[in-house]
């Protein structure tokens, strides 16, 4: 079976010290030739510029693609579309458009009075504006704003029929919620493809925090595996093995795209990419 195609989300630094280690978490990941990397926003757009330089610093200086996220919240649509013309003139175009979360402190999204109500409605301008390529998200497990079952797939499918050109999930536990996901879009009409969000999981408890908060559904057995393997110092073994058994699972079913979120952290992303047989292909650029 041939290795799959991956593509890994970064997050902007806040200070020098992650500065060093995003630019760690690239070389250790860049030699992997992925097809493209992301660059997020923290909630409620609070790390709006730190995302810009670090689009701008990546792209110029790994010579890897770079997606800049972008989101409705806190900005009018004059603000967000110039924040996109700016990644255009630095040379990305890929954008990962996303509604995004609530402000800290927020119950709920309430967009801005003179933006964007919606990630569809900003997928739309970005057509407009642009030559964009447009990744969006999706959820295999229920969004905690979705109003009823089969509603992500229908904001799926608003969202490619606005432009979107793929979508990339979010992190999920088990092989059958993504595989019942592809099916049902598949039937729901939608043609563009929809690659898995792989979370190696580095740190159990902030990666449950994260799961409840945003609607991933944490399988019972996942809670005492992780108990068991801290316990006895396997955290990361385990981490690994189950990260690498699940992207397995799905490669069986023809799954041969994966997105990794890697919190900044290459080690087990690296790890699970040569168990899948994704091996050094390429250089990082070096820094002038």
């Amino acid at each position: 079976m041939p290795a799959p195609s991956v593509s890994f989300e970064f997050f902007p630094p806040r200070d020098l010290a992650g500065s060093f280690r995003l630019w760690d978490t690239v070389q250790h990941l860049a030699p992997l030739g992925p097809r493209f990397v992301s660059v997020t926003y923290g909630a409620g757009g609070t790390t709006r510029d730190l995302t810009r330089d670090a689009v701008a610093t990546l792209h110029k200086q790994s010579g890897l693609k770079v997606a800049a996220h972008l989101t409705c919240v806190n900005a009018s649509k004059e603000e967000t579309l110039t924040i996109a013309r700016g990644f255009a003139e630095v040379g990305v175009t890929d954008i990962v458009a996303l509604r995004g979360d609530p402000p800290q402190g927020a119950d709920k999204f309430v967009p801005h009075p003179d933006g964007f109500a919606n990630s569809c409605e900003l997928i739309a301008a970005l057509k407009d504006a642009g030559d964009f390529t447009i990744h969006v998200g999706a959820y295999p497990d229920p969004h905690p704003d979705a109003p009823h079952d089969g509603a992500d797939v229908e904001w799926l499918k608003r969202k490619v029929d606005a432009g979107a050109d793929e979508a990339l999930t979010q992190f999920f536990f088990e092989a059958e919620t993504f595989l019942r996901f592809r099916d049902a879009c598949v039937k729901a009409g939608i043609d563009k493809p929809i690659v898995p969000g792989i979370l190696p999981i580095e740190n159990w408890k902030g990666a449950r925090r994260f799961a409840e908060r945003c609607g991933t559904v944490i399988p019972d057995w996942v809670d005492p595996a992780f108990e068991a393997a801290i316990r006895d110092n396997r955290h990361d073994l385990l981490a690994t093995a189950l990260c690498t058994e699940l992207c397995s699972d799905l490669m069986d079913e023809g799954v041969d795209t994966f997105h990794f979120y890697t919190l900044n952290r290459p080690e087990l992303t690296r790890d699970v990419c040569h168990a899948l047989g994704v091996t050094p292909q390429v250089a990082l650029r070096d820094v002038a």
